[in-house]
């Protein structure tokens, strides 16, 4: 006789759901150490010479980079500190800004951050970048974010192309996560967040988490 409420059968779906998850988080790891990264496709708004990064205002100066990490949770409190000044020069074309997705914590920063390059080729990079931060899981590496999730995160601001979805799908922007992990490496970036003026890093223990102190150092730097 059938039970519906058999706790073997909770069990057993619960172990192929993490089965599954697992089997993701190699293929992950396995796409990038597999793939050149002098072959990996790179989204349009990405600048080599500027460490891979999603650039914003490409000709602007003063030039910011932000390496940001989308599981960090000193990132995302960052982002809810800074991110509204930081999209204000982005409009205003005030700045060059350059964001730089790194994936020190795993298998779902390389998600998130290929979601992200995908978002940047409709536009809609910041839009992106802070609905991840604000729907981090609380857990790193949690099993919440997946490729659907991804999907569901951009229809939610807009983006429902086919085109986005597939490059959801398809990982199209995986291999260029290494890109961007290798290029900050060679600037020596080892932590996120990090953020540099015309690439002088500012002091984390006195301006990222301050607003004033921030927009006072972004304007030292230039930012008028």
């Amino acid at each position: 006789m059938s039970n519906s409420n058999n706790p073997d059968k909770g069990t057993r779906n619960l172990v192929i759901g993490m089965v599954a998850f697992i089997v993701l988080v190699g293929a992950v790891f396995s796409f990038i150490s597999n793939k050149s990264s002098s072959t990996a496709k790179v989204p349009a708004a990405v600048s080599a010479t500027d460490g891979y990064g999603i650039v914003l205002n490409a000709n602007a100066t003063p030039k910011i980079d932000v390496y940001v990490d989308y599981q960090c949770p000193i990132c995302k409190n960052f982002e809810i500190i800074n991110g509204g000044y930081l999209a204000e020069i982005a409009a205003s074309g005030k700045a060059k800004i350059v964001y730089h997705p790194m994936t020190f914590i795993g298998a779902e920063s390389i998600l998130a951050a290929n979601a992200a390059a995908c978002a940047a080729d409709e536009g809609k990079f910041l839009d992106m970048n802070i609905a991840l931060f604000q729907n981090q899981s609380g857990t790193e590496n949690s099993g919440l974010w997946t490729g659907d999730y991804m999907k569901r995160l951009g229809n939610s601001i807009g983006l429902k192309s086919a085109a986005f979805e597939k490059c959801v799908t398809d990982g199209t922007y995986v291999d260029w996560t290494k890109n961007v992990a290798d290029a900050s490496a060679k600037a020596n970036v080892n932590g996120t967040p990090t953020v540099k003026v015309n690439g002088k890093d500012l002091d984390r223990n006195t301006e990222y988490m301050d607003p004033v102190k921030f927009k006072a150092a972004l304007a030292t730097g230039g930012v008028k």
